[in-house]
């Protein structure tokens, strides 16, 4: 049985891609290695060891939630919003993925990253120059302002993660996953803090679902922030814009 047949067997959808990428990584008997990672439910990114996200190779370690391709949205609109010499923070960043497509669009930018999972702190720290561990904005230095904050919590319904397909639900932190209840308890904490560290007519982009984009707008309207929700329908990424006053 070829590649394509072993990997179409076990349930890829682009075997045909996924072979080529799997042959470019390695050849002989690590390639089996990786084959058989891959036919046993591993996430192409992780077995390959980085994820496509704007272009970029981000690097992407086990055990850490692997960018999507809805996320570029923050970055699409992030790109219009900062102005020159933006001070940027991807928060709840991940892999660092939002920061790194940020400075390699606009390398006028300066970009911080915050994250509260260890694992993905130190993978993000392959991708981004300066990564913060902690709670949303508590490991931040004290007074920091940011112009933008791109930000990535997690917006699943607790309920909803069983229903996730395996790769996610399987191999990717449940702490990158679970946004409470009804998805939104990191929403309403970032739209709570984040006008202490904007400055003075500063935005947060944050990415939500269609059909949760207006209650998140309605959170950050609660603070004082003027918001709009934005759709690309190439991405399939929804965000909302929030602008402190």
């Amino acid at each position: 049985m070829s590649l394509i047949e072993r990997l179409r067997a076990a349930g890829c959808v682009y075997a045909e891609d996924e072979a080529a990428l799997l042959e470019e990584a390695a050849t002989g008997d690590a390639l089996e290695a990786l084959v058989l990672r891959r036919i046993q439910g591993e996430p192409l990114e992780v077995v390959l060891g980085w994820a496509e996200f704007r272009g970029l190779r981000i690097a992407v370690d086990a055990g850490v939630f692997v960018p999507r391709k809805r996320t570029e949205v923050l970055v699409e609109l992030g790109v219009r919003v900062a102005g020159e010499g933006a001070r940027i923070l991807d928060l709840c960043c991940g892999t660092g993925a939002v920061g790194a497509a940020m400075l390699a669009e606009r390398p006028d930018v300066t970009v911080w990253g915050a994250e509260l999972d260890p694992a993905a702190a130190a993978c993000a720290r392959r991708n981004l120059p300066a990564v913060f561990e902690g709670d949303l904005f508590a490991p931040l230095p004290h007074g920091v302002r940011f112009d933008l904050l791109l930000v990535n919590a997690p917006y699943v319904p607790t309920e909803a993660i069983a229903l996730m397909p395996p790769e996610a639900r399987l191999y990717e932190p449940r702490i990158a996953l679970d946004g409470g209840s009804d998805g939104l308890d990191l929403h309403r904490r970032v739209a709570a803090e984040a006008s202490g560290w904007l400055s003075p007519g500063g935005t947060v982009i944050i990415e939500t679902s269609e059909e949760q984009a207006a209650h998140t707008a309605a959170a950050f309207a609660a603070h004082g922030f003027a918001t709009r929700i934005e759709h690309s329908d190439e991405l399939d990424g929804t965000a909302v814009v929030a602008t402190s006053s």
